[in-house]
C-alpha cells in the first residue's frame, strides 16, 4: 500500500541504465568478432556432424557405438549440412532428404 521510497526507485533505475549500458558495452566489444565466432561454430558443428554421419558414409569411425545414438537427433540438421559440404543430394543411400 505505501509508494516505494524515491530512493529505492532511483536505485532501481539506476540498475537498470548500468545493466543496459553492460550489454551496450558487451555488444560493441564483440562485434568484430562476431563472424569469426560464427564461422568457427560452424567448423566444429560440420566436424562433429562428420564424426557422426562417418560410418554411414563409409568412412571408419572408431567410436561409431556412440555415435550412433547421435543420428536420430541429428537427422533434421543433416540436409542444411550436406548442402553446405557441397553435396548437391543426400549421400546416404538409405536416407534420401532432398
Amino acid at each position: 500500500m505505501s509508494r516505494p521510497q524515491p530512493a529505492a526507485r532511483l536505485i532501481g533505475r539506476l540498475r537498470r541504465g548500468y545493466r543496459r549500458a553492460g550489454e551496450l558495452g558487451a555488444a560493441y566489444y564483440n562485434a568484430p568478432y562476431r563472424a569469426a565466432i560464427a564461422r568457427a561454430r560452424r567448423d566444429e558443428e560440420d566436424l562433429f556432424m562428420l564424426m557422426v554421419f562417418s560410418e554411414t558414409l563409409g568412412i571408419p569411425n572408431p567410436a561409431t557405438w556412440y555415435t550412433l545414438e547421435l543420428q536420430p537427433l541429428l537427422l533434421d540438421r543433416f540436409h542444411d549440412w550436406h548442402k553446405r559440404m557441397g553435396m548437391p543430394h543426400s549421400p546416404l543411400d538409405h536416407f534420401r532428404c532432398c
